[in-house]
């Protein structure tokens, strides 16, 4: 047995892509996507990827060199999850909301060579570029032009994505990584509690995420699939890879709001799409004119923050099945997930609601994820109450941040990835998340979990989003402070006042724990994905100073 081991045959890397390939074979003739009136077959998208590789390798793209792209969610973002890295690239995708100053930084942090630039995102793109550094070689830039899209600014480039698509030769034989451990994508973090970091992720890392994903949420062949989830948004949590694997059909969108998801769901009867809970609210809160009957089951998985349990449960009186996962941008897709367990499916909608809102237990390919104690580093007791650490480990745990040694290190340690989440276990062994390590509110010695406190303004009526954050306080430290907008359509005689709120909130949760100022904005500052950006409210609530009185 001692001669038995590695060999030519059973060690060849993992790589998502592989999975191209049996694809184009098995669903060549079945849709692969569809863009409007554009509809591509598997063996036309695998026939465009190879294309895409071939042509960025004529132009010099070479292992390891970083490819950006900074577009929606059309047809050309999807290609290039397996068209660039089949060139022997590193993708590189770019959130469309940021500003230039932030997109020039992480287009010199990356060192991108080449950036696609979806045509409406040019005047951003053009920005950024003037703001790099003067000894730095900008990014060559090819537009990816849309047909549907009309009014559009002429640009100068010769070379558009369709061109290069065209130049390109579809029997060319694709770069495989040398090692599994190669990187094959460069995201950054979404930057809501810190400047953004450049997360690594390898082949072999992607690979088994991918799987992992479909597994958990049991996605089965030929899926119709709606994004609704940015692509850019931690590469689509791998459903580029995964929709690849069951031969789904991707339904694109570049805009998306609650009547252009009911009216594709309807269209093109999707039976899967994935979204933060910022759009199951927006489901939620659509006018009922807007609506439309679902054409069959619509799986709904939600991550990217904590579900309040009302949301779950109003979205799920609509007709949805809502799976919840958890991940980060350093874990590369879902790794933690509320599995369900049949029996309690004979709970009142509200509990079972409670229940789905949990984090849960680790994904099948993870090995082990674990609640640590701030100080001791040893496991907390499973009570629901003690709270610590959510640190995970894993094939689907990054590879480290790019240019930042210490960061790395910082976050792994010890064996574990360290997520900066705090989070209790529950007496069945389900994880659930209180908070991240810098929302926790210490008031009067008293630990508040944000995310409680969240959950419950969510239950009132007309509450459409809430954010909970410390406000200084001369007397307790700091007390809760809550952001809320609320939902269209109320008349101006029906909105409650701030102390309306605040005693609603004293008649349902313990007092030390009720928001003590409450600001209502229009609308509540986000990421791409949909994640509130607490570090901006956090700012407001410091602006502010402590309160004249301190209320008790």
């Amino acid at each position: 047995m001692e001669k038995l081991g590695l060999n030519e045959a059973n060690s060849n890397p993992l790589t998502p892509l592989n999975f191209l390939e049996r694809t184009a074979t098995v669903y060549g003739n079945c849709k692969s996507i569809v863009y409007n009136d554009t509809v591509y077959t598997w063996a036309e998208t695998q026939d465009r990827c190879l294309r895409l590789a071939s042509a960025l390798y004529s132009l010099g793209i070479s292992r390891r060199d970083v490819v950006s792209v900074l577009a929606p969610n059309v047809p050309a973002m999807y290609e290039m999850h397996f068209g660039v890295p089949m060139s022997g690239a590193v993708l590189n995708t770019i959130n469309t909301r940021l500003d230039a100053r932030t997109v020039s930084v992480l287009l010199h942090h990356s060192e991108s060579k080449l950036i696609f630039c979806d045509i409406l995102y040019l005047p951003l793109l053009h920005d950024a570029i003037r703001l790099l550094p003067p000894s730095h070689k900008p990014p060559q830039i090819i537009p990816i032009e849309d047909p549907y899209e009309i009014n559009v600014p002429k640009h100068p480039y010769s070379l558009t994505y369709e061109k290069l698509i065209e130049s390109g030769d579809s029997q060319f034989k694709w770069i495989r990584p040398n090692s599994e451990l190669d990187p094959i994508v460069l995201n950054y973090t979404s930057g809501t509690t810190s400047a953004p970091k450049g997360v690594v992720h390898c082949h072999r890392g992607i690979f088994i995420t991918t799987f992992d994903s479909l597994v958990s949420w049991s996605v089965p062949t030929e899926p119709v699939y709606l994004w609704t989830l940015p692509m850019f948004h931690a590469n689509g949590w791998t459903f580029p890879w995964g929709m690849a694997v069951v031969g789904g059909t991707n339904i694109c969108i570049r805009h998306f709001n609650a009547s252009r998801i009911f009216s594709a769901i309807h269209d093109h009867k999707v039976t899967h799409m994935c979204g933060a809970p910022v759009v199951l609210n927006m489901l939620c809160n659509a006018p009922h004119s807007m609506r439309k009957p679902l054409p069959g089951p619509v799986n709904v998985m939600t991550a990217a923050s904590s579900p309040p349990a009302e949301v779950l449960k109003q979205t799920e009186a609509m007709g949805f099945q809502v799976s919840h996962g958890y991940g980060l941008t350093e874990t590369g897709g879902i790794v933690m997930s509320c599995a369900w367990k049949s029996e309690w499916n004979k709970f009142a909608a509200s509990e079972r609601a409670r229940l789905k809102a949990r984090q849960g237990v680790h994904t099948p390919s993870m090995v082990k994820i674990n609640v640590v104690d701030e100080y001791t580093g040893k496991s907390v007791a499973k009570d629901g109450i003690s709270s610590g650490e959510i640190v995970v480990k894993g094939a689907c745990v990054m590879l480290g941040y790019l240019k930042d040694e210490k960061a790395t290190k910082a976050a792994i340690k010890d064996g574990w990835f360290y997520t900066g989440d705090v989070g209790v276990v529950h007496p069945d062994g389900y994880v659930e998340i209180k908070d991240r390590s810098k929302d926790v509110i210490i008031s009067g010695g008293e630990n508040i979990s944000s995310v409680e406190v969240e959950c419950m303004l969510y239950s009132h009526p007309v509450v459409n989003e809430a954010a909970v954050v410390a406000r200084p306080d001369k007397f307790w430290g700091e007390t809760p402070c809550a952001f809320v907008s609320l939902v269209e359509g109320i008349h101006s005689g029906t909105k409650p006042t701030e102390k309306e709120m605040i005693d609603w909130c004293r008649e349902r949760m313990p007092h030390y724990m009720v928001p003590k100022t409450v600001v209502f904005k229009e609308e509540l500052p986000k990421t791409s994905t949909g994640k509130i950006q607490k570090y901006v409210l956090r700012n407001l609530a410091k602006e502010m100073g402590p309160p004249k009185i301190s209320r008790l």
